[in-house]
């Protein structure tokens, strides 16, 4: 995100939810009203434009309403590049996204690319076969900023347990220090 802000793209961070549940003994409103200020912070470091669905955290859905609305949005917004979720992932909230998001790929007639992640490989993203991989050296100070901005969610400890290998491992594989890895998905026509 930071790289293509940087480039003069225009960057939108999508959430399907406001976080509602992520917040142990807070309520669903005291949850949403921290994590969005939380997402706000990190968008603002990351150059990205934001933009909150009204899917509930923990409880997001599948069924017809909740694909009209991922459509419409990205049908709204008219990306040239969507990156999302892969949706082979342990964590509900990450596979509903993933696919609601390739329904409306579909559905839009495959007129964008269609880019894949991964969170946790290995924990959440499962049988993750990466296509592409972006060296964020560059951006790597600022993307931890950003995600640091998620205080609420242990997000300094999770980043160092996890996503910090997640990077060095990638950058291996793409001969750098740090880097992310995508899977594009086979019927876009071309790469990022």
């Amino acid at each position: 995100m930071c790289l293509l802000a940087d480039a003069g793209h225009e960057v939108v961070c999508v959430y399907l939810t406001r976080g509602e549940a992520g917040i142990a003994g807070k309520s669903h409103d005291e949850s949403a009203a921290i994590r969005v200020v939380e997402s706000e912070k990190a968008c603002e470091i990351t150059g990205a434009r934001h933009i909150f669905m009204n899917q509930i955290d923990g409880n997001t859905e599948v069924n017809l309403e909740r694909y009209k609305d991922m459509r419409e949005l990205i049908d709204r917004e008219n990306p040239d590049v969507v990156l999302t979720h892969w949706p082979i992932d342990a964590h509900r909230d990450h596979a509903v996204c993933g696919t609601l998001v390739l329904d409306a790929w579909r559905r839009l007639g495959r007129r964008f690319k269609l880019y894949y992640f991964e969170v946790m490989t290995g924990e959440q993203t499962q049988m993750f076969h990466p296509t592409h991989w972006v060296n964020i050296e560059a951006v790597l100070e600022r993307k931890h900023e950003a995600c640091n901005c998620h205080v609420s969610q242990g997000m300094k400890e999770l980043y160092d347990g996890w996503h910090t290998t997640m990077e060095k491992f990638r950058g291996i594989e793409s001969r750098c220090l740090a880097a992310e890895a995508f899977a594009l998905h086979s019927d876009s026509l071309a790469s990022l």
